[in-house]
């Protein structure tokens, strides 16, 4: 150990007439662990919520569609999902129809976006299958209801929170209005209706999707919209989602127009923007905590400089250089930025990987919901730990600990011992 290192720990220590600088000394370290903790716990839960929204986002849509300008309608599906089925990437594709509907049961009404999809492609594209709670995309194929007229009624595939606020389980009745299209009469023009059956119940965990969300397959879907043979678009899936403006080029390119496509990254580009604008936002905010406590360092240094000038004008007396009178401040700071980024470090770590069970405890020690679903869109309260993310707030606060020790060190490597000793 080198007698700059050794002197640097022993002046962690204050006489005992001097206690103040010790306490200054534990408050700095406190603040920077603090700080440390707090950005390493909410940039984990803002990656982990975006992480969670772009898994159920992605889940429930594909990460590219095909659209046809002009009417919207593509009239020979079979040719289009040929053509997207050969372009490099492309993992599946299946053809969907998407219409806003409004769903009345006995209990009320929602409105609801009803989607047709391919029961044999929609596993393909997307998670629904996994999303299921009761029932299956077999399900949707029509079957009777009830043992009095044993009518035949298309099956439906409704989100868990939307069900319950229709008051509807699997193998219930539902009525579905579709605003546009069902006639004329001498009051004006009339809804089109048409019973289904709740063939099954889905759980994406995603508000927005479980409260107004609806399945059911292309055929009824076409036959009570009267689409004929058309489709709204194509959903692609990709074997790497992040290239997805690369293949919907190549996909543009091979279709040529009206056709046009609509990726993820376009369709939820301000949504991902604004969380990646909230994290950085939230970093540099947090990093406040640091940079005040790294205030603490700077007074902790400067009173322990003017505490032990005589000690240093000795020690420049007996041939110690101003760079060793700076290594030993240095080393003293060093360790005070270590030991709370250390700390702050370990302490972050715990309550992230222990985040969910400590939401639970607050929740029934203060009575209320911590994470309202219908607010954060998620039903639970996400977390991911990068690596980079940690690696980024340990060097931002190891170096504005080093910044904040650097000034004192240089007074106290400037010092002249004949002017510190001339009143000792």
């Amino acid at each position: 150990m080198s007698y700059e290192f050794f002197i640097g720990l022993r002046y962690l220590k204050s006489r005992r007439t001097s206690a103040l600088v010790s306490f200054i000394t534990v408050i700095s370290t406190a603040g920077v662990a603090l700080g440390v903790l707090a950005l390493i716990v909410v940039i984990a839960v803002m990656s982990g919520f975006e992480r969670e929204l772009r898994t159920k986002i992605l889940g429930t849509k594909s990460h590219v569609l095909v659209l046809k300008a002009g009417d919207g309608l593509l009239e020979n599906p079979a040719r289009v999902l040929e053509v997207v089925r050969s372009v490099p990437g492309v993992a599946a594709a299946s053809p969907f129809t998407v219409h806003q509907v409004m769903l009345v049961s006995g209990r009320g009404a929602s409105g609801a976006v009803l989607q047709g999809v391919d029961p044999a492609g929609k596993g393909e594209v997307g998670d629904l299958v996994r999303a299921l709670r009761y029932g299956s995309l077999a399900d949707l194929a029509p079957a009777p209801v009830g043992a009095a007229d044993g009518a035949l009624l298309d099956g439906l595939l409704l989100g868990r929170t939307l069900a319950f606020t229709l008051g509807l389980t699997a193998g219930d009745v539902v009525t579905v209005l579709s605003p546009v299209g069902g006639g004329i009469s001498p009051l004006g023009i009339t809804p089109r209706l048409k019973r289904f059956r709740v063939a099954g119940i889905f759980s994406v965990g995603m508000h927005e999707y479980d409260s107004g969300l609806a399945y059911v397959a292309i055929p009824a879907a076409q036959q009570f919209f009267r689409l004929g043979g058309a489709v709204s678009g194509i959903e692609v899936r990709l074997n790497d989602f992040w290239r997805a403006g690369e293949v919907a080029e190549a996909l543009e390119a091979r279709l040529g127009p009206p056709h046009y496509t609509r990726t993820w990254m376009q369709m939820y580009q301000p949504l991902f923007s604004a969380l990646r604008l909230e994290k950085i936002t939230m970093f540099i905010i947090l990093a406040m905590i640091v940079i005040v406590a790294s205030f603490g360092i700077v007074s902790t240094l400067s009173m322990a400089v003017v505490e032990k000038r005589k000690e240093i004008a000795i020690l420049k007396s007996m041939g110690a250089t101003a760079a060793s009178i700076l290594k030993i401040f240095l080393v003293k700071g060093a360790v005070i930025g270590l030991s709370g980024t250390a700390m702050g470090l370990l302490g972050g770590l715990l309550i992230t990987f222990n985040l969910d069970p400590l939401v639970v405890f607050l929740e029934r020690l203060f009575g209320v919901r911590a994470f309202p679903a219908e607010v954060y869109l998620l039903d639970r309260l996400p977390h991911q730990m990068n690596t980079g993310d940690v690696a980024a707030i340990l060097a931002c606060s190891l170096a504005i600990a080093f910044l904040a020790t650097l000034y004192p060190a240089l007074q106290a490597s400037r010092l002249d011992p004949v002017e510190a000793m001339r009143y000792e």
